[in-house]
């Protein structure tokens, strides 16, 4: 097949950059003829066909910049031409979308589907019903939008700004979920959560499939396994309020191991001055990909201590590859991939509860290698493959 892969960005910025690149690779490994379109950006991984991108936008840049991102978001003649062009010199069988609002926009799912193309759209985000993208407001869940759009300017959701937020809800009506449901064929759901909110969407359960993330085959060798784990707990991910980060570290500050934090995000330098008298936390900033397997497969186990409705979270995907127990707190779709066998699961934003969780990991005789042989084959590629060719043919 003839399979083209659309993402806003062309790097690994994100759960979704890793989760697109990914599939390149894995679809052209089984034999199909892929070609990718997404936007220019100094970061992206270059390709022979980077030619037909398109240019890029700036939502944080001066009035006139601004203004070009707004009318990207909503619908682009560059956007419509770059488009257009490689979907006509490529003639894909399927066009797989993944994150494409604000700085490529749903217009490619119109184009694709004029075109005759399958259209499939992996979800990556809530952005197809909540203009804000995360579901919360005022750093709580919330999915009002569904049936209150207007909620987004009252609230202000869009970066508390009245002009991003009013911004935002053009953009959502103008692509709204039903006219999405037009054009796409099937839409991609790497958790039953996120179904369960596209459906709650208005978004019919024949257009919806569940295919859980995956990870390659260099992050999944369970031949080398360490049983023998370091006197260490650790958290991989970005360092802000939704992810629950100061609730862990509150919990964290209680105990009398250490948990080490791996990223980067707008909290960072502040909880490093605030912690700074917890000697059992160490904050490590950005780890590349190998410094992050290696840091999960020495580490007792992960934390995971989110506020926000995670989709199907790579970072305890990669953690249980490890044969590394998560705790995690009971949101989204964080249940999901978390039992006994594998895990804690806690309340949300409950210190002590998470204190007394991290302290039962750190006691619990895990078995690692079981956590790994049962988590690499649960998120293999081949099993991902076999679920996505579904989904590809009609």
């Amino acid at each position: 097949m003839r399979v083209l892969i659309v993402n806003k960005f062309w790097y690994a910025r994100g759960g979704d950059c890793v989760v697109a690149m990914g599939t390149v690779d894995l679809l052209r490994r089984m034999g199909h003829d892929v070609e990718v379109f997404s936007m220019h950006h100094p970061n992206n991984v270059e390709c022979d066909y980077t030619v037909t991108y398109a240019p890029e936008v700036h939502f944080d840049g001066n009035l006139v910049q601004k203004i070009r991102a707004m009318v990207r978001a909503m619908s682009d003649r560059n956007v419509r031409n770059s488009f257009t062009a490689t979907i006509e010199r490529f003639h894909p069988d399927v066009v797989h979308l993944h994150n494409i609002h604000s700085y490529l926009s749903p217009l490619v799912a119109q184009i694709a589907h004029e075109h005759g193309c399958r259209v499939v759209w992996t979800m990556h985000d809530y952005k197809v019903f909540c203009p804000s993208y995360s579901c919360l407001r005022n750093g709580t869940t919330c999915d009002s939008c569904i049936e209150h759009p207007m909620d987004v300017v009252v609230n202000r959701c869009m970066k508390d700004s009245l002009i991003a937020s009013i911004a935002a809800l053009l953009e959502s009506t103008k692509w709204n979920v039903n006219k999405l449901a037009q054009y796409v064929d099937k839409f991609i759901c790497p958790s039953q959560f996120m179904a369960k909110k596209l459906k709650d969407a208005g978004i019919s359960s024949d257009k919806l499939a569940v295919i859980t993330n995956f990870l390659p085959d260099d992050k999944r060798d369970t031949s080398s396994i360490i049983t023998g784990r370091a006197d260490y707990c650790c958290y991989i991910g970005r360092i802000s309020h939704e992810k629950g980060i100061e609730t862990m570290l509150d919990a964290a500050s209680t105990l009398p191991f250490t948990l080490k934090v791996a990223g980067n995000g707008p909290m960072l330098q502040t909880l490093k001055e605030k912690y700074a008298h917890c000697k059992n936390i160490e904050f490590l900033g950005l780890l590349d990909s190998n410094n992050v397997t290696k840091l999960l497969r020495l580490t007792r186990f992960s934390v995971m201590p989110s506020q926000w409705w995670e989709n199907n979270p790579l970072s305890i995907i990669e953690s249980l590859c490890a044969g590394t127990p998560v705790v995690g707190t009971d949101i989204g779709g964080i249940p999901e991939l978390i039992d006994n066998s594998c895990g804690i699961l806690v309340p949300t934003g409950d210190v002590k509860a998470l204190a007394n969780a991290m302290q039962e990991a750190w006691d619990m005789r895990w078995d690692h290698a079981a956590i790994a042989r049962h988590a690499t084959s649960r998120f293999s590629p081949t099993v991902h493959y076999q679920a996505l060719t579904e989904v590809y043919h009609p």
